[in-house]
């Protein structure tokens, strides 16, 4: 089996919006946590659709999806899990659900997905799924175009290392869930307090994670200005 795990447990705080958390902001007419499920749901490898929200933000999600055409044909692969305190937890949770619901075979593969990235494509989708059965994990990566600049301090540079070999972590992020399971279970309480990025678990564990080309549109709806380039880029309406 081949589940999408779509992250939207957080509250958005840099959005600087009382009224809704960001991955539930109106983007073209719909949600964007819709658009990045959607995805997914549209996806024919992808067999179930798991959605990470916030305790207090189920019921408004399942109203969410159940009054959306689009959605509602692909209802039988949606389920709502109550997401964590950050995306690894929000991800242990979905994991949790899936060998409740389904178990877990050792070939079975999770593709884990920012919800508030509505922009990925097919494409970045299926590339994750195919590398990840290589070795067990994948991470979608875009190359650094700026020049990166090092401050020790926070008031002074440091360093300005040369760029090339950088990249910009993006997700999906893929994994055998076996393996991430073990790598999971594996992590002291310290590492996973700080570790934020579950591509990260597995290279603090040696673990091989093979690259996955992004594009430079698949971009994290974080601030307001975040939000005013999606909306431009939605009404393009070609992006696959």
């Amino acid at each position: 089996m081949i589940y999408a795990a779509v992250l939207a447990g957080g509250a958005g705080i840099r959005m600087r919006r009382d009224d809704l958390p960001k991955q539930f902001l109106p983007l073209g007419g719909k949600s964007i946590l819709a658009h990045s499920a959607l995805r997914f749901l549209n996806n024919t490898n992808i067999d179930k659709v798991l959605i990470a929200v916030p305790d207090d933000w189920l019921a408004y999600t399942e109203h969410l999806f159940s009054s959306d055409k689009d959605a509602g044909v692909h209802s039988a692969k949606i389920v709502l899990v109550q997401g964590g305190a950050d995306r690894n937890s929000s991800l242990m949770a979905v994991v949790d659900k899936i060998v409740t619901l389904y178990g877990v075979a050792d070939d079975d593969i999770i593709v884990s997905h920012d919800a508030v990235r509505p922009f990925f494509t097919q494409r970045i989708i299926d590339e994750n799924i195919e590398a990840c059965k290589i070795c067990g994990a994948a991470a979608t990566i875009y190359p650094f175009t700026d020049t990166p600049v090092l401050s020790t301090d926070g008031e002074t540079i440091s360093n300005i290392p040369v760029r090339n070999g950088f990249y910009v972590a993006q997700t999906p992020q893929t994994f055998n869930i076996k393996l991430l399971m073990e790598v999971y279970t594996s992590l002291s309480d310290d590492d996973k307090s700080i570790l934020t990025d579950a591509s990260k678990m597995f290279v603090l564990k040696n673990k091989t994670v093979r690259i996955v080309q992004g594009e430079s549109y698949n971009l994290k709806i974080t601030t307001p200005f975040d939000y005013i380039l999606a909306q431009a880029l939605i009404n393009e309406n070609n992006i696959e």
